[in-house]
């Protein structure tokens, strides 16, 4: 039975069916948004199978985009609209090297990577096409190579991670066979485009699930080939007064799992958080890991870079990396340097990641509570004021400009923040003050 559609969003799918349909062509809904609606979920997009060849779609909707010329796919009004085929001759552990139109679907559902996403549907009637027995795992919640497993993986080494997100996300077993090819051939995975990786490690983080998705990459083989980084977290033990959880590792998959559709840096800031405690672990009077939020942003910013993430990416990471331990100073600090804290780029996710921080270890939430509680306190307007004196006041008031013009700026910003001033007059005589180095007069 399908549940919750939108008609809004099949309405382009389904009129290009029956256009199909009405020339004479045979069409169907295929892959991911019949096992969506199948399941009760609500398809993000949709795509269809048909025995039109691109030449015939172009026919019928000249104003068509070709988007995969070598696979006959075809996007008309948003919705891509692809070819049945048969694929040939993998050789570079992604494409087909050659691709054979089909008119029989059955031969299309063969050549796809999962039972699950080789169902075909009908829309107008419901009737599904299920060459596969894909609506038998659907129901056991199985996620199932077709045919030979290590022969789909490979075709393309990605099948591995995807297997892996589809099990997390749905929250279904993968197959034993499927399973065992995947940890065979996980070594393979390290010939897959970075940015492939990156895409497929956000999903699996970002989509649901992503507990249990770093589980499957560790048991499968994935996790030390891709991210050995990360695996290096096992079995680094925790001092246990403050983490009575276990290791590193035990920590973050708790974290992970506390994930609440969280954006790809949020997740990807609880996955890092303390990936530099393997690197500086030691045992003095207790444990150790001394200089590890440093060690972190370095590490953190080598995997980000080496999966090329975008620089705007890996600079929100890093503070959340770099700033993670501060809440325990927070009671402690200077009005100024908490209003300054409270600016940090997205601070949302800074708390969001200690919320999780304190709920997967000692519970304790009082920095928290005190942090959030002063932010909603303070309001934008005291957190980020408009500033009472910049560097041209300070020219017109005769100075040379030079380094002493940052401190004295950072002065009066202090003094602002923590309400000693109010306005340029008492601003300017902070400035005053301080008296300008001689290496730097002031103007005549």
């Amino acid at each position: 039975m399908i549940h919750n559609e939108k008609v809004s969003h099949r309405q382009p799918a389904e009129a290009i069916v029956r256009n199909l349909r009405a020339h004479g062509y045979s069409a169907y809904f295929v892959g991911g948004c019949v096992r969506d609606l199948l399941l009760g979920h609500e398809p993000k997009d949709f795509d269809i199978a048909t025995d039109a060849v691109p030449s015939q779609v172009f026919q019928i909707y000249p104003q068509a985009q070709q988007v995969g010329a070598h696979f006959g796919v075809v996007l008309v009004e948003g919705v891509e609209v692809a070819t049945y085929r048969s694929d040939y001759a993998y050789e570079d552990g992604r494409r087909p090297g050659e691709v054979r139109y089909e008119t029989n679907p059955m031969l299309d559902a063969a050549r796809r990577d999962f039972t699950l996403n080789a169902l075909f549907l009908d829309p107008e009637t419901g009737e599904v096409l299920d060459f596969v027995d894909g609506r038998a795992d659907l129901r056991n919640g199985v996620v199932r190579a077709i045919g030979d497993p290590a022969a789909r993986f490979q075709e393309d080494y990605l099948r591995m991670l995807r297997a892996i997100r589809f099990a997390a996300r749905l929250g279904f077993a993968i197959e034993p066979g499927t399973a065992g090819a995947i940890r065979t051939l996980s070594h393979l995975s390290t010939a897959i485009a970075a940015e492939r990786v990156r895409d497929e490690i956000v999903r699996i983080l970002t989509e649901g699930g992503a507990r249990r998705g770093c589980e499957l990459l560790d048991e499968l083989g994935l996790l030390e080939h891709l991210l050995p980084e990360v695996a290096r977290m096992k079995g680094v033990e925790q001092p246990p007064e403050y983490h009575p959880e276990g290791d590193v590792w035990t920590h973050t998959l708790i974290m992970l799992e506390g994930l609440q559709q969280p954006t790809s840096t949020l997740a990807l800031g609880v996955l890092l958080h303390d990936v530099g405690k393997p690197p500086t672990f030691r045992v003095a009077d207790r444990i150790r890991f001394d200089g590890h939020v440093e060690a972190g942003v370095e590490i953190a910013h080598a995997i980000l870079t080496r999966l090329k993430f975008s620089n705007e990416e890996i600079r929100q990471v890093e503070l959340l990396v770099a700033n993670h331990m501060k809440f325990k100073d927070a009671p402690r600090m200077k009005e100024s340097t908490l209003k300054k804290f409270m600016r940090l780029p997205d601070f949302d996710e800074h708390l969001e990641l200690h919320r999780l921080d304190c709920s997967s270890s000692h519970n304790m939430f009082d920095n928290y509570e005190f942090v959030r509680a002063k932010r909603q306190a303070y309001g934008e307007e005291q957190i980020a004021p408009a500033p009472l004196l910049t560097g041209k006041d300070l020219i017109a008031a005769g100075y040379s400009p030079g380094p002493w013009f940052s401190q004295v700026l950072s002065a009066v910003e202090d003094a602002q923040l923590e309400g000693r001033i109010a306005n340029k007059d008492e601003a300017l005589q902070i400035a005053s003050s301080m008296r300008q180095p001689a290496s730097e007069p002031a103007s005549t």
